[in-house]
């Protein structure tokens, strides 16, 4: 239930680049003649919410067909699997250690507006067993429908400048650091979420998930272009 142009900054992107590139590319590519309009206050609290609620219904579609993804909602997902506990307060829990990085990288703003998105997710991940079931969900459905459903709600989140959260910044953070491609880096790690995941769900499933990324990854690659989107 990103962060050069992220992998799933969440949900299982494997893009070579990362968040920063993807949130500001268009604006770099199009040139500084080009005056963008701001977002109002009431711009970014519609999108933080409208992403949200969209990426968790692509999460709860998700983990309702026992999949994975990468990023940190892999990483969520495969601690839900292993422990039990409830996703968001998983997902919480785990970004919390990549605030202090974010700010560093991509500054304050940007962080209080991620750490926003980060809260919502979680606690619309909590809530909506109440308000919403499924009975039975088709895994192949599920890993589409998922997939599209974060792709969208990370584009929204993403032309914002919000993000949901950890693993990109820190991928962001060991490029500056020591030097390593962000991208690889960020496809190890959600590699190395596909297989820990393989004790807790099928070899099937596993390959199911790569599909969701796919569809994740396509909808972001098609829909967030230099030029697209003139606001900021």
């Amino acid at each position: 239930m990103n962060h050069q142009q992220p992998a799933a900054a969440m949900p299982g992107a494997t893009t070579s680049q990362t968040l920063p590139a993807m949130i500001d590319q268009h604006e770099r590519e199009s040139g500084q003649s080009q005056r963008l309009q701001q977002h109002t206050l009431f711009d970014d609290m519609q999108a933080l919410l409208t992403g949200t609620l969209l990426v968790s219904l692509g999460v709860a579609m998700l983990g309702k067909a026992h999949l994975i993804t990468g990023g940190t909602v892999g990483i969520a997902f495969l601690l839900h699997y292993f422990t039990g506990m409830s996703f968001g307060k998983l997902f919480f829990a785990i970004n919390v250690p990549f605030y202090f990085l974010a700010v560093k990288k991509m500054g304050w703003k940007f962080t209080i507006k991620t750490f926003a998105a980060v809260g919502l997710l979680s606690a619309f991940s909590e809530l909506l067993p109440m308000v919403f079931s499924m009975e039975t969900l088709n895994p192949l459905y599920g890993a589409v429908m998922g997939g599209l459903l974060c792709g969208v709600g990370l584009l929204v989140l993403f032309r914002h400048r919000s993000s949901l959260g950890g693993i990109n910044v820190l991928v962001l953070y060991l490029q500056e650091r020591y030097g390593l491609r962000a991208g690889l880096v960020q496809l190890a790690l959600d590699a190395s979420i596909m297989m820990l995941s393989i004790p807790m769900i099928s070899m099937t499933s596993v390959v199911i998930s790569l599909l969701g990324a796919a569809m994740l990854n396509l909808t972001l690659a098609v829909n967030h272009k230099p030029g697209r989107y003139m606001a900021i």
